[in-house]
């Protein structure tokens, strides 16, 4: 199953007040409450991760009456808020400054001054900076909002259709493909959903170690460009998913979100696997950690109740 949708529109703007307004689907003027934005507080803000008109009424509001805006990539935030009209003073904060700009922005705090943060699209601290600044400030004493937003994580659950409550988030995947393959295995018997970010140099050979490790069968819903012009949701068997993508060009191109569906529920008490009879199958023909591994895939049970079990078992061959 594949979807595809193309928009782009100009994103709300910002009135000087610090209330905004925004135009409805009926052609009205819809205006917010107006945001209290207290000092001595850090804002964590979403913005779009694609489509510019996801930017939040209270995130334009929070932005606007912010005394300073930190951000992972001033020159990436000043185009957003140059669309809404907001002057702000800004102040980077990316991977490499991020324990030293968040002792600044505790000073600034400690002043009475109100920040806000944001990364270049998304939710901060989701594959992103943020999680120091965050704990920083808190370890501080100084209040901590989340203004909610843009996720592509949450985006691409929402239209994957997959079942169950429970999800798992890796971010991206190691780039080589050895350390790759064991972040996937150490997931492999893992029941609920699991959410990876890839990029497009990447993608094909890591669904490749995908299906590889997790098995041919699993569903995996492949989103591209989320909210962008050429995003595109596509749904199929893991064993599937690299012939699909090597089917055109296009479909390698841009950003990913790979959610893939979790480990098969264990059978029936009734129709149980035998355990034991699984191990000494594998044992005899390939390496302990081997055979665990694929024993855990096959039975469902976890690797520290196998395991043991399995060094009983290689003892007693002698």
């Amino acid at each position: 199953m594949s979807v595809v949708a193309g928009h782009e529109g100009d994103g709300h703007e910002a009135l000087e007040s610090g209330s905004v307004m925004a135009s409805t689907a009926a052609g009205h003027i819809a205006q917010a409450e107006p945001v209290k934005v207290e000092g001595g507080s850090l804002y964590v803000v979403a913005t779009p991760i694609g489509n510019l008109q996801d930017i939040t009424l209270r995130a334009l509001a929070v932005l606007t009456a912010a005394d300073v805006v930190a951000a992972e990539d001033t020159r990436n935030t000043s185009r957003l808020l140059d669309r809404h009209r907001i002057q702000a003073r800004t102040l980077s904060l990316h991977e490499h400054n991020e324990a030293r700009r968040a002792d600044e922005i505790v000073a600034l705090l400690a002043e009475g001054k109100a920040v806000a943060y944001v990364t270049d699209a998304g939710t901060p601290g989701l594959s992103d900076p943020g999680a120091i600044l965050v704990a920083r400030v808190r370890e501080a004493g100084f209040r901590v909002v989340p203004i909610p937003g843009a996720s592509a994580v949450v985006s691409a659950l929402s239209v994957a259709g997959i079942a169950g409550t429970a999800f798992r988030f890796a971010g991206f995947l190691p780039e080589r493909s050895s350390a790759r393959r064991k972040a996937i295995g150490a997931l492999a018997t893992e029941d609920c959903t699991l959410v990876f970010y890839e990029a497009p140099h990447r993608v094909v050979d890591s669904v490749a170690d995908l299906a590889a490790e997790l098995g041919p069968d699993r569903d995996i819903v492949i989103a591209r460009e989320l909210t962008k012009l050429f995003e595109s949701v596509h749904r199929c068997k893991l064993g599937e998913a690299v012939e699909w993508l090597r089917g055109h060009s296009d479909r390698q191109r841009g950003e990913f979100v790979l959610v893939v569906s979790g480990h098969p529920a264990p059978r029936e008490a009734g129709a149980a696997i035998d355990a034991d009879k699984v191990l000494k199958l594998l044992l005899a023909e390939l390496p302990l950690a081997q055979a665990v591994k694929l024993a855990c895939a096959i039975t469902g049970k976890k690797r520290g109740e196998l395991y043991p079990r399995a060094l009983e078992l290689k003892d007693a061959d002698g």
